[in-house]
């Protein structure tokens, strides 16, 4: 045991990635003294090059997401660096003739949504907790957790401890905090890698994303800004390993090739590549989100199949509903901490994050079917559902975070 006293705060969140850092800010303005710990640095982000390669991780942001964002005062800093808008959606089944498409005018909208690097959205909020009271606490992996009489004692890699009544964890799909906490999963792999890149198209994207359900796994091909040029898009392809193994070691030449291929030249050919990343493909599902004292949010609660770009929209929407729990408690003055409080937050987002989990491993399951009849039943269930307005305005509604 160390000498030194643990450092006290109100709350400390672990994790200061994109939701991580956006419930800092969210709570940065009540009365609690908030600590933000992660093993990344957290100083103020380096100046934004617009003309600089695009990081190939990137989110499909809701119009719900957005609001959050622009509550918090990072989307202004968004839109100063790098963003681009999508007014329309297409999806098809690249093994028969079913295909959906969505507009925004339809839908009474200016945008769907907007295709933002993960790395954009980070330095704004970043930019913006620089400007706060919140403690910024970088370069400090945990290494140690352990419940105390006051809520929970955190040691450092550096041998500094944290202690507070209330612990968030926002630190990803493999969250320590998690872990160390004892918290159960239910977890499966879906025995397919995302490869992600940025890519350079034949054809302008228009603003509209696009989805191929292909014989090897979902593709898409998600609109990117740079200046006025429409012809950049970012690529997530879903394919099992040996696929994937592949397709990584061709050459760029070749790797256009088949990309090209396997998106039917729906924007003409692939011109230029970016370095590809792969990414393996896991579900994986807290069986509680709360403990005494401690939550869960984000990835360390749920993560998803990214066929649908939901991912860190279900996390924007746990920060709305974590930080609208704590205002009101503290307002109140309950307890953080207690099970009755935090439950209030459970309650709210387990049954929403376990709906969309559902109906993403059904659309997986269903698109990755081989056997004929699944096949047809997939392509009358896109057609018809371009073609009934309720179904339709549901699911854009959906993808809209409304």
């Amino acid at each position: 045991m160390l000498s030194q006293e643990a450092q006290q705060a109100d709350v400390v969140i672990v994790g200061a990635g994109m939701v991580g850092s956006a419930l800092a800010l969210a709570l940065s303005e009540s009365d609690l003294q908030i600590t933000l710990v992660d093993a990344a640095p957290l100083a103020a982000p380096p100046a934004f090059n617009p003309q600089s390669r695009f990081s190939p991780r990137v989110s499909a942001l809701s119009a719900a997401s957005q609001r959050l964002l622009e509550d918090l005062g990072a989307w202004p800093r968004i839109l100063s660096r790098r963003s681009c808008p999508y007014s329309a959606m297409q999806v098809w089944d690249g093994s028969g003739s079913g295909q959906i498409e969505f507009s925004a005018a339809n839908l009474h909208t200016d945008v769907l949504g907007h295709i933002v690097e993960n790395s954009v959205v980070q330095d704004a909020l970043l930019e913006c907790l620089q400007n706060t009271s919140v403690r910024l606490r970088g370069n400090a992996p945990l290494a140690a957790l352990k419940q105390s009489e006051n809520g929970w004692q955190l040691e450092l890699a550096s041998g500094e401890r944290l202690e507070a009544p209330l612990l968030l964890a926002a630190d990803g799909g493999k969250s320590k905090v998690r872990e160390l906490a004892g918290f159960a999963v239910r977890e499966w792999d879906y025995l397919h890698q995302a490869i992600v890149t940025s890519v350079y198209c034949e054809k302008p994207h228009q603003y509209c994303a696009r989805q191929c359900f292909t014989d090897d796994g979902p593709l898409a091909f998600l609109p990117l800004g740079k200046g006025k040029d429409e012809h950049w898009c970012s690529i997530v392809w879903s394919v099992v390993p040996d696929q994937a193994a592949r397709l990584m070691a061709l050459e760029d030449e070749a790797f256009c090739q088949a990309l090209s291929r396997a998106f039917e030249y729906r924007l003409g050919r692939v011109e230029k590549i970016d370095p590809r990343l792969c990414i393996p493909l896991r579900q994986r599902h807290a069986k509680r989100y709360i403990k005494p004292a401690l939550a869960l949010l984000g990835d360390a609660a749920h993560c998803i199949h990214p066929l649908a770009g939901q991912g860190v929209n279900l996390g924007f929407l746990d920060v709305a509903a974590l930080s609208s729990t704590l205002r009101a408690a503290s307002k109140a003055g309950e307890t953080l901490g207690n099970l009755r409080v935090l439950a209030r937050y459970e309650r709210q987002r387990m049954p929403h994050n376990l709906a969309m989990m559902a109906a993403m491993e059904g659309f997986e399951r269903l698109f990755q079917a081989d056997a004929l009849p699944l096949r047809w039943l997939r392509g009358q269930m896109l057609n018809r559902a371009d073609h009934l307005p309720l179904i339709k305005n549901w699911f854009a509604q959906q993808a809209l975070g409304r």
